[in-house]
């Protein structure tokens, strides 16, 4: 008896520094603005919630992870203040969950973050994304709200993270 043909492997995710207004990171945004949109039943254009160049180095930065030339995952930081960074739009596509993509975005984020000085990120997750708090929580965040709440009366969940600075 033969084994049944594997599917093709593709190669691992590589990491694309872009910005929020290249071409390759509109599939990622439309289908985020779709779930949120779906999620909390209500009007969402991410384009009019923050300037783009918020995204932009030396204050902050917007990747997509890609996989065989298409996005497949991505996520963004701003200034939140002179030592924080705030995460944004951590996302992957909804045919690629569940293979530690957001995860690694959050990888990327922090590392890239700590290499530009900030030693603490700051982020907010919707109360009706369970996953996102899971993944927070998973990696190392610490809830800056009382967990056993309803995420509903709270709003939006917030949470924090300290980096290490890389040494020289």
């Amino acid at each position: 008896m033969t084994a049944a043909p594997r599917p093709p492997r593709t190669a691992a995710p590589t990491v694309l520094h872009t910005t929020v207004t290249d071409p390759l990171a509109r599939p990622l945004l439309d289908e985020l603005t779709h779930e949120y949109r779906t999620r909390y039943e209500k009007p969402v254009d991410l384009s009019l919630e923050y300037p783009p160049e918020e995204f932009t180095p030396p204050r902050g930065a917007f990747l997509l992870l890609l996989a065989d030339g298409g996005p497949v995952a991505g996520g963004a930081y701003r200034r939140y203040d002179a030592h924080t960074a705030e995460f944004k739009r951590i996302w992957t596509h909804s045919a690629h969950r569940r293979r530690g993509l957001a995860r690694r975005v959050l990888d990327v984020l922090e590392r890239d973050a700590a290499d530009r000085g900030y030693t603490r990120v700051y982020l907010t997750t919707g109360p009706r994304q369970p996953e996102a708090k899971g993944l927070y929580l998973a990696a190392g965040y610490r809830p800056l709200f009382d967990q056993s709440a309803d995420p509903e009366t709270i709003g939006p969940l917030p949470f924090e993270k300290h980096l290490e600075i890389p040494r020289p």
